[in-house]
């Protein structure tokens, strides 16, 4: 257990709130200090976990209505026919929902497009050089084989190095290409 200080902070600890009130103060207890004590002491986590997710649902609803621009539902004026004017009111949220997801997806993408087209330019750039250090590797093995490279017992390989250095150059020419041209 630990003991509270003399400085008049309430800590959470095995001992009650009013208990530790009393210590720090010398035996006079204040009200507002039982008060905030008895509370902390009192809170379960599951009364909690639903004040927290009823103000979110509560503040979704308000959201939604402000978006919407909807009057709140508790003002509208009761409807006759009630499936009718369910329907209608269905029709109308979804029309409403619609509008402010297409409105968020087009700021979305709009802040996003030019971000893309950088990204996109790294990204060429990136494949560039990961294609020309494969140009590098068979570079260096149809060097070391290039004294066979008309007869000979390594002839065959050096042909498969230079094609396939040949074909990653070009790879990598073409990712800076399309990158330059981004």
């Amino acid at each position: 257990m630990k003991r509270a200080s003399a400085g008049g902070f309430i800590y959470l600890t095995a001992v009650t709130g009013e208990q530790q009130a009393c210590r720090s103060i010398g035996g006079a207890s204040i009200l507002p200090m039982r008060l905030a004590a008895t509370m902390i002491d009192g809170m379960k986590a599951q009364t909690v976990g639903r004040v927290l997710g009823v103000g979110l649902r509560v503040a979704g609803r308000m959201a939604g209505q402000r978006l919407a621009g909807a009057q709140p539902t508790s003002s509208r004026a009761p409807v006759s026919g009630a499936s009718g004017g369910a329907r209608e009111g269905v029709r109308q949220a979804a029309t409403y929902s619609a509008r402010a997801g297409g409105s968020v997806a087009r700021g979305v993408g709009g802040f996003l497009r030019p971000f893309g087209r950088v990204g996109g330019k790294i990204l060429q750039e990136v494949t560039g050089v990961f294609f020309l250090l494969f140009v590098l590797v068979f570079g260096s093995w149809a060097w070391r084989t290039r004294a066979s490279y008309a007869q000979g017992p390594e002839h065959v390989r050096f042909l498969v190095y230079a094609g396939v250095m040949l074909l990653f150059l070009y790879l990598s020419a073409s990712s800076f290409w399309r990158a330059k041209r981004r």
